[in-house]
């Protein structure tokens, strides 16, 4: 790596302490969504400090239990470290559509071998054959049918598996250059009634690519054959199959599964 890469590796790679003069937060997800001074203040702050002093942050004022989710996406490798490496046991949410590709299910046991990840996964209420047998393939039925299913195999899932584990403050790897509909995320929402964390929201490609690189950490296997943004096998595409962008997932006809509480 040149001198500036390394430095700049190196800058998103430090696991801090809070810092003395770093806000506290005693309030309930509720009274802070009703206090928008507060509320401001606080994600000022967040926005001024790096990803891992978010981190540290919230562990140290944000109600537990804490959980972080991941899709293990192109490059979900960087908040799976980047929160582990200061929560070790913390559980790592990843909800299975059973519709997922060999090798996300192979990146997950790597990232789970090599990262010692406390991964807790959540499926649909039904198997893969009863669920077709009783709605058909939803995701080739149009929106509706695709909200249908969305909501079934994603959503309700993730709801589940926040519930079941008492979540009450939840990490997520959402970036604002991803989507239009990410761009105006906060650091620190409030999400379902518990507090949503979003460490690395500034971070840019090339920030992902630094970070990835100073801790030798891998891109999803499928990376390297044209797929940017991976789920389901059945509505996921590869840069060389489609002609904008908004067709890499859900055939364009939205970006957002639901999961997150963002439309697009």
């Amino acid at each position: 790596m040149s001198e500036a890469v390394a430095r700049d590796a190196r800058r998103l790679s430090s696991v801090p302490k809070t810092p003395t003069d770093a806000p506290v937060l005693a309030l309930t997800p509720a009274q802070f969504a009703a206090d928008p001074q507060t509320g401001t203040r606080i994600n000022e702050w967040l926005e001024s400090v790096d990803a891992a002093t978010r981190v540290r942050w919230a562990l140290d004022n944000l109600p537990g239990p804490h959980a972080l989710s991941s899709s293990f996406g192109s490059q979900a490798a960087v908040s799976l470290h980047l929160v582990a490496q200061a929560a070790p046991a913390i559980p790592v949410i990843l909800v299975d559509t059973g519709y997922l590709f060999p090798e996300t299910y192979q990146f997950v046991e790597q990232l789970r071998r090599d990262l010692a990840l406390n991964i807790r996964t959540f499926s649909g209420a039904q198997s893969v054959a009863e669920f077709e047998a009783r709605y058909g393939k939803l995701w080739e039925q149009g929106r509706t049918g695709l909200d249908q299913y969305l909501e079934l195999r994603k959503v309700e899932p993730m709801r589940r598996a926040l519930a079941t584990l008492g979540t009450q403050s939840w990490f997520a790897g959402l970036r604002r250059s991803q989507a239009e509909s990410r761009a105006k995320l906060a650091p620190l929402e409030v999400r379902d009634g518990r507090f949503k964390v979003h460490p690395i929201l500034d971070w840019s490609d090339r920030d992902v690519y630094l970070y990835l690189k100073a801790h030798s950490l891998p891109y999803h296997p499928l990376w390297d054959r044209g797929y940017v943004s991976i789920g389901d096998w059945h509505s996921t595409k590869a840069l060389h199959e489609v002609e904008t962008a908004e067709e890499l997932r859900f055939a364009g006809l939205k970006r957002e599964c639901g999961i997150h509480g963002l439309e697009g």
